[in-house]
Parts: structure tokens; C-alpha cells; sequence
């Protein structure tokens, strides 16, 4: 095996061999290298910017830890983290939580410097929701393992030999490789068998060693305590299935080896998929909420007001002709505004020091101050406070709608270029907002987020309000990318063709992300808008014909022009399209899983509009193949899942065929788990499985079936706040189901709880939508329900109005609903006369059936 190949100026001493994980590899207790690190370094690729030792004013969270704060926290983590492992029983793993604000990353930060200035080793990770791959976990253990062969050298060489091993451990993403595996082979065996030594050792040797004299002199690093290992906001992190992997793992190896030098420190928010891991007996517990004291906060602002004032000439002046600022008063007043939070208490500061704007007519800290007490403790009231300041701006709305629902950070000149405006605007804009939104002195580094509560405020209508960052601005996006793709395809045909890394970054994230937008924002689209996007995608085809990335960007807005009211032209346009694409991708093409997803997406929405069974078949097999190419833990692997499991329902409701049925029901229930909340699409598989579960309800008759799929409604509900685009599909259908189960069990409340969710719908879905009938219709039938229990005549009113407008609007005398609708106009207008006895309800009952009987007699003859 070759070891050190590719290495240069490497001499190594002490050449042993050893086994790790059942492969044979060697090592070598002291090494020294200049060129050899550096290529392992090329070779793991790490997050260089996601390490405690990053530069925290361009890489977030900046958590400066105050002296004198949080003392018996730090000091209670420091002697963990220092101490020897001498039992069994002892827990290698700690876990601090707490909320939002509270400094969780402050002390992450601090334990990690208080190991460097004690010559302890320690490697870190500080996960950043937003933040492109910081954000991710599939190289945490690239990252962690080339931190941790520079602070214990002697495990450079045996991760070396362990990746020339398997390269499938260094893909940037799932690449067929778990996330368990990784870290066992990459961290936990390297660290292991650097420790253990000679495998010829005997067991009880070993032991004896390791308890006794733990640290060998080869292994210097270890020398002043265990190797510390750093995991700073776990929540930040979008992958919840493998953060629950990752936890089990560690646990799974301090199980098998109780004695190994090695600490885990995490720090996280406290959410469920966390919490059910790690509160467990293996794992030390902290409550940040007990660790929080006025005087924490108060010496926090001691520090920040020290400094403030040596470097403000203002406050410095004002303090020689007036005494101390802030004074002990007003510090008081600061401190009980502030409460616990860190967070908020940071932007109190930075709101009082500001910059030379005026805000309010105060011009100075002094004046600033006192409004600061009246600052809503709130991070939301802190949030709408800051960012009032700019919102008179040009292009206020649509920068900062910008930042929140980008798919990953820009620099000031990529928002600029994304909006088509100038970036000195984007930094007018941004200047006022420090506090809340990190901006770069220069515009080569991405401006990010404080603190990711600042884009949950801005995508909730409820909380943000003025400032809300409405789904409609993914259309401004998308038409944004598409213009900018177009702009340097222009400059560079070859575009398509270079390497991502070679591509400017704009480029990069136009061609990246412009369809997620697309999806985000498609029911916001007006004609227009998709005209728009389609002369902007012929123009980039015309210039790079036969470019497949460019066929799918005509095919995809193609097709949503077609369901979007568009001629039945554009759905054949984009079959065509898709086609021609996926022939450009044979196996074992890495993008073939996604040209048969758009190819079978097109044609189930042909099935649908024509009922062509060949389409639904092909789409089927279409599917199934792709799904095969997306084994897990591939990121698409729930769409694939949830496309197949629509295919089959599709089929069920066809042919009646309830394996079709069971089989997606199977499927929706797998894309559900791999979509854990806050995934953007769960609401959709929470729909879906509920739907499926609804038909079998129908078929079987299964109470617990129709009970689970009006569990799941109400949950995709719970997501679909307003203005969610499919928020009237969700009210729907918990509506409807409620109005089966009230039939079935006679319970009002299902019945008052239908009612009231079917308004909502019907008041989301003004005419023409294309479900305001089937609204209308479920409406009408509840209402009636309604009417016969209670005898309230406005309910029967109320649902003769929809019948009528049914009528009149939706069920033209060639649709197959008008008979029965209008046998249930009839049935109603009966009700009424034998409620109130209006004559002229006679004469309209009798033309009602008269027309309801010729419209049958017609259609069967």
C-alpha cells in the first residue's frame, strides 16, 4: 500500500505497522513533513472556514467571549474537557442547550481557545444555518480529520493511507458513503490507533496502559488532556437524520472503547431529533436558562461600554463635561430590558452606538440610549426596530428578501448582480443593519445573517409583517438567474462545459438554483412572467444548442406555463426537450436520475389533462428508474419517492388496483421521514400520505386510516401559514376529511371544524381557480349536514348559493357533474319550501329535475 504517495520532503522515524477497521496500513510515531501536509490537506479538501480558528468577522456566528461572564460554565466545561478518562462509566459526551441568543456559541468559542492557550488539542466545527456547506454535514469528517492530523500529527499518515483506501469517504456530499462510516473511519479508527499503538500489545496491557499511563510520550498532543472535539449549533444543521446518525455512532464507539481519550463538546437549541439522542445516560446534560445571570449580562455590557467609550470621541467628550456613561442607573435599566439574552443584548449595544445616521433625532449614543429601553425585548421587536432604519431606502424590500430566501449567501456585488442594481445600493441598504446582518467590508465575501432567527422572522407573514419576504419574490429570482445565466453565456459559451470552481459565483449560483425558485414561487407566477422566462431560456438554447442543462431550463418553465393555464403546445415542448435531454445522459450519467424525474413529471401531467395510460406507464417505469439511481442517503431521494408513490396513485384511481395503492403509501411514508421538519417540502409528503391514506379509507373503509390522514392535514396546515401558495389545498382537504368523519361518527365539532376550513379555502380560490368547484361542491354538502341537525336557515342559504354559482359558472350543460348537481340544487330548494313554503321553489324544483333527467337520458342514449 502505498502510504506517503504523492508526498514530498517527508522523513519518518519509527516505522510500525497496525490494523485499523480490518485493513492493513502503517504507521509512523514521528513525523515531520513540509509538502506532505499540504497535500493531505488538498486531499481531505476541509471547511476551512468552519474551525473556532476562522476569520468570525467574515465567517459566522461572531461569538466574542466577555471575561467575567458565564465563569462557572466555562470553568465546570474546561475541567471536563481537561481531565482524564479513568472509568468506564464516565460520559465522553457533553451537551449544552439553550435558546436563542443565550451565548451557546460565545462558550463553544471559548472552551475551543481555552484548549489552545493550555497546549491542548482540540478540533471544532460550527455549523451556520445558510451558510452553503457549513450548513450541511457531509464534510464534517474531511474537515474534522485534517484538524485533527496538524493537531496529533501522528494520525496525518494512517488517514492518508485510510482515504488511498476508499476515496468514496471524500465525496463532498452523500457519494454512497454514510455518514457513521466517515467519522469511524476518518476520525474515530485514525485517532484510535494512533493512541493504542502496536496492535501486538495485549489486551490487558493496553488496558493497564491506558488507564495508568494513558499518554505516550510519542503521543505529545495528548500530554495535558484528551483530544477535545468542538460541534457549535447542531441545529444549524439541515441534515436531521444524520445528525441522529452521527450521535448514535459516537455513542455506539465511547461504548466500545470507555477509555479512549476523546471528548465530544456539543451546543445546540433544544429540538427533538436532537434531544431524542442525546438525552441519554451516555451524555453529560447543561442547561444554558441555569448558567444566566443578571450579572453575566451586566459585565458583558461593562466591556462593551469600556471599549466603546476609549474609541468615540463623542463619548469621550461627553463624559468629560458630564461624568460616567452609561451610568450605574442606566446599566441597571439596560440589564433588566435585556433579560438573559446575550443576543439580544448585543444588539441593544450596537443600536446605541450605531452609525452617524440620525434615527429619530437622536444623533448620538447619549440620545440613542434611552430609546433603547424601549426596544421590544423580543427578538422580533428587535428585528422590525433595526430594520425600520432602512426601510425609506431604495430597493430596501427587495435586497433584504433577497438575503432571507437565497439558497446560499452572496457577496454585496452578487446580490447587486442578482437585482440588477448598483452595490453601493445593496451596502446603503445594509450599512444601517449591522446589529442584525453581517456585512463585509469588501464585496468578494457572501453577507450573511447574525443569527438565523432573522430569516425565521422574515419568512413568516405573521411576525415580520412590512419586512415579510413574500414567496412572490422566488419569481424576481428566478427571472433574476435567468438573466444572468443568459449575461455571461454570452461572455463565455463555454459556460456550461468548465468546472464548477472556474465558473463566478453569481454564474455559479444562477445555474445552481434558478429552478428552486422556480418551484418556490410558481404559484405566484402571471402569465407574463412565464413568457418572460421562456424568451430567456430559447435565447440561452439558440446560443448553446444542444447544451442539455439549457434543453431542462425550457423544458421545466415549459411545462409550468402548461399548468399555469398555457397551450397544451408547451407540455408537448417540453416532453420533446426532455427527451432530447435524457438521451444526452446515458448510465451511468450522475445527472440521468434527474433528466427521468423531468421527463416523468411532464408526462403524468399529460395523463392527467388526456388520461393516456401509456404516458402513466411510462412515467411509471421512469420513476422506478431513477429512484434506483438515488439509493440512500441521496439528497433527492424523497422526490424520487414521492414522484413514484404519485405515479401509483394515479394508477389506483384508474384501475382500482389497491396494491398500486399500498405500494405508494409505502413510498409516502419514506419520503415523510427523510423530509423531518423544517424541511421546505414535508407539507407536500404530509398532503401526499394523506391523500393516499383518505382513498384506502374510501376503498377499505378503515377508521385509523381516515384518523392518520386527518392527523397529517392538520400538520401540512400547520405549515402552510398564509400566504403559503397551497395553503387552500391543505384547508381543503382536512376539511373534506372532517366532513367524512362527521358522517361516519355524527361528531358536530368535525362538522363546525369542516365548515369554517372550507370558507377559508373558498376565499383563497376566487374565480377562475380551478378548484373553486370542488370547494363550492364539499361547502354545499356540509352546510346541508349542518342545516338538517340545527335548522338554521342561512346555512341552507348559504348552500343553495354555492349550488346556484356551481351552476351557473362551473358545470357547463356538457359536464358530467351538472345532473347530480343539479338533483342537489333541487333537493335543497325542497328543504327550503318545506321550511318557509316559497311557491316559486316549486317551479324551480320541477325544471331542476326535468333538465337533471333529460342531461341522463342524453348521455346514455
Amino acid at each position: 500500500m502505498k502510504v506517503f504517495s504523492g508526498s514530498q520532503n517527508a522523513h519518518v522515524e519509527n516505522m510500525a505497522s497496525y490494523q485499523v477497521e480490518g485493513s492493513f496500513h502503517q504507521r509512523n510515531l514521528n513525523v515531520y513533513t513540509t509538502a506532505e501536509h499540504r497535500s493531505l490537506f488538498d486531499t481531505l479538501n476541509p471547511i476551512v472556514d468552519a474551525s473556532h480558528t476562522r476569520d468570525r468577522k467574515r465567517s459566522p456566528p461572531d461569538s466574542d467571549f466577555f471575561r467575567g461572564t458565564r465563569s462557572m460554565v466555562i470553568s465546570n466545561v474546561n475541567g471536563w474537557a481537561r481531565s482524564s478518562i479513568t472509568a468506564a462509566s464516565e460520559p465522553h459526551m457533553r451537551w449544552m442547550h439553550g435558546y436563542v441568543g443565550s451565548g451557546k456559541s460565545s462558550i463553544s468559542q471559548e472552551v475551543c481557545d481555552a484548549s489552545d492557550r493550555e497546549g491542548r488539542p482540540v478540533i471544532s466545527f460550527f455549523f451556520f444555518r445558510g451558510a452553503g456547506e457549513r450548513s450541511r454535514i457531509w464534510r464534517l469528517a474531511t474537515t474534522l480529520a485534517n484538524q485533527m492530523s496538524v493537531a496529533i500529527p501522528e494520525t496525518g499518515p494512517i488517514i492518508r493511507a485510510t482515504v488511498e483506501a476508499n476515496p468514496a469517504l471524500l465525496a463532498p456530499d452523500e457519494g454512497g458513503v454514510s455518514l457513521r462510516a466517515r467519522m469511524q473511519h476518518l476520525v474515530y479508527a485514525p485517532f484510535k490507533a494512533a493512541v493504542q499503538g502496536d496492535p501486538r500489545e495485549g489486551i490487558w496491557a493496553q488496558v493497564k496502559r491506558m488507564i495508568y499511563a494513558p499518554f505516550k510520550p510519542a503521543i505529545r498532543a495528548l500530554a495535558r488532556g484528551p483530544l477535545l472535539i468542538v460541534l457549535d449549533g447542531l441545529d444549524e444543521c439541515e441534515n436531521k437524520d444524520e445528525i441522529q446518525e452521527l450521535v448514535d455512532g459516537m455513542l455506539s464507539f465511547f461504548n466500545d472503547n470507555p477509555l479512549i481519550p476523546l471528548r465530544v463538546f456539543i451546543t445546540s437549541r433544544v429540538e427533538e431529533h436532537i434531544q431524542s439522542h442525546l438525552n441519554v445516560p451516555g451524555v453529560r446534560l447543561d442547561n444554558l436558562v441555569d448558567h444566566c445571570s443578571a450579572d453575566d449580562i451586566d459585565k458583558f455590557l461593562q466591556v462593551l461600554f469600556e471599549g466603546a467609550c476609549g474609541q468615540n470621541p463623542v463619548i469621550r467628550a461627553y463624559v468629560q463635561q458630564h461624568g460616567e456613561w452609561p451610568t450605574q442607573s442606566d446599566r441597571r435599566k439596560l440589564v433588566e430590558h435585556i433579560g438573559g439574552s446575550f443576543i439580544f443584548g448585543s444588539a441593544v449595544f450596537k443600536f446605541i452606538m450605531g452609525t452617524n445616521t440620525e434615527i429619530d433625532g437622536a444623533a448620538t449614543p447619549m440620545d440613542r440610549l434611552p430609546l433603547a429601553l424601549k426596544m421590544n425585548p423580543g427578538l422580533d421587536g428587535l428585528y422590525a426596530q433595526i430594520l425600520a432604519r432602512s426601510r425609506h431606502l431604495p430597493h430596501f424590500l427587495r435586497i433584504i428578501s433577497t438575503i432571507a430566501l437565497l439558497e446560499t449567501p452572496l457577496p454585496t456585488s452578487g446580490i447587486a448582480h442578482i437585482l440588477q442594481i448598483h452595490t453601493y445600493e445593496v451596502v446603503n441598504v445594509l450599512v444601517n443593519l449591522q446589529s442584525i446582518i453581517q456585512v463585509p467590508g469588501t464585496d468578494d465575501i457572501a453577507v450573511t445573517l447574525c443569527h438565523t432567527s432573522l430569516r425565521d422572522f422574515l419568512t413568516a407573514q405573521s411576525r415580520s409583517h412590512e419586512f415579510f419576504a413574500h414567496p412572490s419574490h422566488h419569481v424576481h429570482l428566478y427571472l433574476r438567474c435567468l438573466e444572468c445565466q443568459l449575461r455571461h453565456l454570452r461572455e463565455d459559451p463555454k459556460l456550461f462545459i468548465r468546472p464548477r470552481d472556474q465558473i463566478p459565483p453569481v454564474a455559479s449560483y444562477a445555474i445552481q438554483y434558478s429552478y428552486r425558485h422556480l418551484r418556490q414561487g410558481n404559484s405566484c407566477f402571471e402569465p407574463s412572467d412565464f413568457d418572460s422566462a421562456i424568451d430567456l431560456c430559447r435565447e440561452g438554447l439558440t446560443l448553446q444548442p444542444g447544451t442539455p442543462e439549457l434543453m431542462e431550463d425550457l423544458a421545466k418553465v415549459a411545462r409550468w406555463r402548461s399548468l399555469n393555464g398555457g397551450s397544451a403546445l408547451y407540455e408537448d415542448e417540453a416532453i420533446s426537450l426532455s427527451r432530447a435531454a435524457l438521451s444526452l445522459r446515458p448510465p451511468p450519467h450522475p445527472d440521468r436520475s434527474g433528466a427521468l424525474n423531468n421527463l416523468s413529471n411532464t408526462l403524468i401531467d399529460r395523463h392527467r389533462r388526456t388520461g393516456a395510460m401509456a404516458d402513466l406507464q411510462e412515467a411509471t417505469l421512469l420513476y422506478r428508474e431513477a429512484l434506483e439511481l438515488r439509493p440512500c442517503p441521496h439528497p433527492d431521494r424523497s422526490d424520487s419517492l414521492n414522484n413514484l408513490g404519485n405515479a401509483l396513485s394515479d394508477r389506483h384511481r384508474r384501475t382500482n388496483v389497491l396494491a398500486d395503492l399500498g405500494e405508494a403509501i409505502l413510498l409516502y411514508r419514506e419520503a415523510l421521514e427523510l423530509r423531518t421538519s423544517p424541511h421546505p417540502d414535508r407539507s407536500d409528503s404530509l398532503n401526499a400520505l394523506g391523500n393516499a391514506l383518505s382513498d384506502r379509507h374510501g376503498r377499505t373503509g378503515l377508521r385509523a386510516d381516515l384518523d392518520e390522514a386527518i392527523f397529517l392535514y392538520q400538520e401540512a396546515l400547520e405549515l402552510r401559514e398564509s400566504p403559503h401558495p397551497d395553503r387552500s389545498d391543505s384547508l381543503y382537504n382536512l376539511g373534506y376529511a372532517l366532513l367524512d368523519r362527521h358522517r361516519r361518527t355524527r361528531v358536530m365539532s368535525d362538522l363546525e371544524k369542516s365548515i369554517s376550513l372550507q370558507r377559508e379555502a373558498l376565499e383563497l380560490r376566487p374565480f377562475p381557480h380551478q378548484y373553486r368547484s370542488d370547494t363550492l361542491y364539499n361547502l354545499a354538502l356540509s352546510l346541508q349536514d349542518m342545516y338538517k341537525v340545527t335548522h338554521v336557515l342561512s346555512d341552507l342559504q348559504e348552500a343553495i348559493a354555492y349550488r346556484e354559482e356551481l351552476l351557473e359558472l362551473h358545470y357547463a350543460v356538457e359536464h358530467a357533474d351538472r345532473p347530480g348537481t343539479l338533483r342537489g340544487l333541487a333537493n335543497l330548494l325542497q328543504l327550503r319550501f318545506d321550511a318557509v313554503g316559497q311557491d316559486k321553489d316549486l317551479s324551480k324544483i320541477a325544471a331542476l329535475r326535468e333538465e337533471a333527467d333529460q342531461l341522463s337520458t342524453e348521455s346514455t342514449a
